[in-house]
């Protein structure tokens, strides 16, 4: 089966629209959404409906840290993120915000494991910053593989049978089997707020048969996402950080 996995869509239409359309023109047959469907963008009622949709017809999702902030206040974010996350709860419904207090936290799949930030703690939201971070929690877990994001920008570690760990940042449209010999953790980048110094929106395919994974840039309509945020009368440095990739 061929995956698309998508984090930290954070409300940005254009930027959804672009990676859903781009899955499923790559083959796409099931949709993973790792977390953080809200917070920064203009558009959360679309895109919490568009999930919303997605999981009625099959695919997985979980909860990341700013979709928690909707029903659950965070002291650990910053005003920006703060002004951003009052806005969205004062734009949702009472069915939306119930579906994201509503998803789990971490998924299992065959050999799988699907969460936000990271498994050895995935409520204190942690972010998984190198291969120190990595190994913790990829211990935590017995699953083979571990798809993450939180952190917006793409990584890719593994752990061999001695626990010697690498990593490296995957180049896009570049496939990398993940060996059986080893244990994989694969680190999404950011749908709606990349912060890699690449503008355009991130997303992954990974097929369950052949075990590969390839990490695909998409451009979209930074434009107007950034302008709909200005018009929204959210933080400004939200609208401009789209066109920095940061």
């Amino acid at each position: 089966m061929r995956l698309a996995l998508f984090a930290d869509i954070h409300a940005n239409r254009q930027a959804f629209a672009a990676c859903l359309d781009a899955a499923r023109a790559r083959g796409a047959e099931r949709l993973i959404c790792l977390g953080d469907i809200v917070g920064y963008g203009a558009d959360p009622e679309w895109a919490v409906d568009t999930v919303v949709d997605l999981v009625a017809k099959g695919a997985v999702a979980v909860r990341g840290n700013h979709d928690n902030a909707i029903g659950v206040p965070s002291d650990s974010m910053n005003a920006d993120a703060q002004a951003a996350i009052d806005w969205t709860r004062s734009r949702l419904s009472g069915e939306q915000k119930a579906f994201l207090a509503g998803l789990p936290i971490m998924r299992e799949e065959d050999n799988r494991l699907y969460v936000h930030s990271e498994a050895s703690a995935p409520a204190k939201w942690r972010y998984v910053r190198d291969t120190s971070d990595a190994a913790r929690s990829m211990m935590a877990t017995v699953l083979q593989i571990t798809f993450c994001g939180h952190i917006h920008r793409p990584g890719l570690y593994s752990m061999s049978s001695t626990a010697k760990m690498t990593s490296f940042v995957p180049t896009s449209g570049v496939a990398v089997q993940l060996l059986t010999g080893r244990r994989w953790l694969a680190v999404l980048g950011s749908v709606g707020q990349p912060r890699d110094g690449d503008p355009a929106a991130s997303f992954a395919m990974f097929d369950t048969a052949s075990r590969e994974i390839t990490y695909h840039r998409v451009p979209y309509d930074v434009a107007t996402a950034a302008a709909r945020i200005k018009a929204g009368g959210l933080p400004v440095w939200l609208a401009d950080r789209l066109s920095l990739g940061r």
